[in-house]
């Protein structure tokens, strides 16, 4: 597979963009997929180019063998992505996304210094915060338990039990990434970051949201949304306002550094 044919496998474009366009990079949660950020898409484009990520092991991707390790899915993205100062890129993860996001940043500021206007961290506790959870060594069932408990994943989905099982590889593989995932002590960006949250998120509370603020020497913003650990489903036209200020707010900050 050419590099080109294998960018158009791992990145998505659902709307086209104008010219020299900001690129936003959009991370799914564990078990999600790049369609989760289609409403995203329509919503800022044309002014923004939005670029969902398509991880192995789901949906036209199912047949391949998922990724079970954060560091390497952003070695991995960082290679693809080939980031340039030339193209300012913002980074946009929710959940596990958010986690494979910072890697990401600290691997585009390392490769292509400029680049990387900044990251926004949604619904997920600040990689300082290391919490001990198990749900990939789970059977099944209860791996299905806590993905209805968290109401994020498409009604038909679950209503569908053949369905469900043949995403479950993908799922459990994520699970396994973001829980065995360390952070590496005295990493930080230089660029800004923002987060979004829900005010009643089962699995982060609004201090381990704040704590993202130690992992940027820039600045730091915070948004809460009414809801919890899915905000975004309920909130798609609020929440991309709120991601769309926060590209302009990294584009004047970098105007001004």
């Amino acid at each position: 597979m050419t590099v080109a044919a294998d960018r158009d496998h791992w990145f998505r474009r659902y709307e086209t963009a104008l010219p020299g366009a900001v690129q936003l990079l959009c991370l799914p949660h564990a078990g999600g997929a790049a369609s989760q950020f289609l409403p995203l898409a329509r919503e800022l484009a044309p002014a923004v180019d939005v670029v969902c990520v398509q991880y192995p092991g789901r949906q036209d991707r199912r047949k391949e063998t998922p990724i079970d390790d954060v560091h390497t899915l952003a070695d991995r993205l960082c290679d693809l992505l080939a980031p340039t100062p030339e193209r300012q890129l913002v980074i946009f993860g929710h959940s596990m996304g958010a986690v494979v996001g910072f890697e990401l940043a600290l691997r585009v500021e390392r490769s292509a210094p400029g680049a990387l206007l900044g990251l926004i961290a949604s619904g997920r506790r600040a990689p300082v915060i290391h919490r001990e959870e198990n749900v990939h060594r789970r059977g099944d069932d209860e791996i299905i338990a806590e993905i209805r408990a968290l109401s994020g994943t498409d009604p038909s989905v679950l209503a569908d039990d053949e369905l469900l099982r043949m995403v479950l590889p993908a799922l459990r593989a994520d699970y396994r990434a973001i829980e065995t995932y360390r952070y590496r002590e005295g990493d930080r960006l230089g660029a800004p970051i923002g987060v979004l949250v829900g005010d009643r998120d089962p699995r982060v509370s609004l201090d381990e949201a704040r704590a993202w603020e130690q992992l940027t020497q820039g600045a730091f913003s915070m948004r809460t949304f009414p809801g919890g650990h899915f905000y975004l489903n309920a909130q798609q036209a609020a929440v991309a306002s709120a991601v769309g200020d926060r590209i302009t707010a990294f584009r004047d900050l970098s105007r001004v550094s």
